[in-house]
């Protein structure tokens, strides 16, 4: 029992009790919260608390407070002091002497290290051991004592019952997370990738294999291209398909913010005062950081340390916090140039940039052009409720000859506005409100069929670019991100001459 009654402490017991029942449902905060109170009330100056995972029997470091260092991430069932409390579901008293004193009253424990002065004490739930609390080096070289473990005891029993109360309605959160989720799968076309050009293919099958770890990926690419659209496709292909999938566009969040909107806050231990953190809300699933090269300087040195170690603390606490997310980044900008400039950390570059992919611009794949039109076009169409059939020809070859400099994203809202304006059963050209001059002189005649439609954009954009380049076939090649003899082939084969070459002829 109790050697005797401790207003203060019996008043920190009442106040846990009542934040775990009341609605308040954030477990990291909740244990937090008792490992706090565990730990002052017993005179600890460090202390952790590990969960069991139930799947590999192995204990999970989630909390560590004050000078306590966790070597590994994670402890085997009867390794060190946690380990041992776990597989025997035990408190334990060990103290610098070597005299083990345990709950049970046994003489000594096989496999305790006895090099430290801990207090440790089991999580349980209808006798199952959940995870473990252990508060090492009492104050002032004092040692813990019977009534230590006592306290520790009760607060132990209190996170059983925050762990159990806060679980159930994460679950509950999650299943409505993945209903809401399955139905933005259905219908959205964000989770598409229309695809016929080889170099998208090619990506597609890369993604697959990229899809398959849970390594930190980097994907380049032009504004509007669909590096979202890759990066969900990551997510959805993975084995975190079922969690979260966290998406955040850090230019669109003043500097000011964006600490606590990555990491979430806390302002004192009530449950109004806390702001859940991106990647709080992803655990166990993915976020994707777009304009990851926006990221200020101090966050950058946060977000490298979260990837090293799996550990955070949030803005106005000291404790950590461990999760489980696979990072996806993403920037339109020269991110290597940023580096070599210094505006970005190079050590954060190299970490995120362990599968790198670059998604090519629209320019680049003509082939991809037709059928996203029509995709958009029947998207739309079922949206608006309206019964456009197709394209004019002219419509099209506008289309194919256009360079989309603002990629997937301006020709989506380029035939959202030709459904808002055309008038006919087709869309017209003049529907798409595009610029004029892109189109080359073609001399096809009537044979204007899917292959040639799409050489009406080779050919004028490779023209463009050679002209640019001074007919330069080794700049231009450069320029086109294509082999100078892949350069000269299509020029041979798209019969593309300068003008030089044309009054000669």
């Amino acid at each position: 029992m109790l050697s005797k009654i401790d207003t203060n402490k019996f008043n920190t017991l009442i106040e846990t009790n009542a934040l775990i029942n009341s609605n308040y449902s954030d477990p990291n905060l909740l244990l937090n919260h008792i490992l706090d109170s565990a730990t002052r009330l017993c005179g600890g100056e460090s202390s952790s608390l590990l969960l069991v995972n139930r799947e590999t029997r192995e204990l999970q470091f989630a909390i560590i407070s004050g000078e306590a260092e966790a070597k590994h991430f994670t402890v085997k069932m009867g390794e060190g002091v946690a380990g041992w409390v776990a597989l025997h579901n035990k408190s334990i008293i060990v103290d610098d002497s070597g005299e083990n004193k345990k709950s049970a009253g046994e003489a000594s424990a096989e496999g305790v290290n006895q090099a430290k002065t801990i207090l440790a004490a089991p999580i349980r739930v209808k006798e199952e051991c959940l995870g473990v609390i252990e508060i090492t080096k009492k104050k002032g070289g004092k040692k813990f004592n019977q009534d230590d473990l006592e306290w520790l005891e009760i607060f132990a029993t209190q996170a059983g019952i925050a762990l159990v109360n806060a679980r159930g309605i994460e679950e509950a959160r999650n299943k409505i997370a993945q209903l809401l989720h399955e139905k933005t799968r259905l219908n959205t076309w964000h989770n598409t990738i229309i695809a016929k050009s080889d170099v998208i293919l090619e990506k597609l099958k890369m993604l697959e294999k990229i899809a398959g770890t849970d390594s930190s990926v980097l994907i380049l690419g032009e504004s509007g291209v669909g590096k979202g659209v890759f990066a969900e496709q990551i997510h959805l292909k993975s084995r975190r398909s079922k969690m979260p999938f966290v998406r955040l566009h850090c230019p669109s969040i003043p500097e000011n913010l964006l600490e606590s909107e990555l990491f979430g806050t806390v302002r004192d231990n009530s449950a109004d005062a806390v702001k859940h953190g991106r990647f709080e809300l992803a655990d166990g699933g993915t976020i994707f950081l777009d304009g990851i090269d926006e990221l200020p300087d101090a966050l950058q040195v946060r977000l490298l340390r979260f990837i090293g170690e799996g550990t955070y603390e949030k803005a106005g606490s000291s404790l950590s916090v461990a999760l489980d997310v696979r990072i996806l980044a993403a920037t339109c900008a020269d991110i290597e140039k940023l580096v070599e400039s210094g505006k970005f950390r190079s050590d954060l570059y190299y970490r995120l940039n362990v599968l790198p992919l670059y998604i090519p611009p629209l320019r680049q794949r003509p082939e991809d052009i037709r059928g996203l039109a029509e995709f958009f076009l029947k998207d739309f169409n079922s949206k608006m409720k309206i019964g456009f059939e197709g394209f004019s020809r002219e419509a099209m070859e506008t289309m194919l000859s256009y360079p989309w400099p603002g990629n997937i994203r301006e020709l989506k809202n380029c035939i959202e506005r030709a459904c808002v304006t055309g008038k006919g059963r087709l869309i017209e050209a003049e529907d798409l409100f595009l610029k004029t001059g892109y189109s080359p002189v073609y001399s096809g005649g009537e044979n204007r069929n899917l292959k040639n439609a799409e050489n009406i954009f080779r050919v004028a954009y490779i023209r463009q670019i050679l002209e640019k380049n001074k007919w330069n076939q080794t700049e231009t090649s450069k320029d086109l991100g294509i082999q100078r003899t892949y350069l000269s082939r299509l020029i041979k084969e798209l019969e593309i001459k300068n003008s030089k070459e044309q009054r000669n002829g």
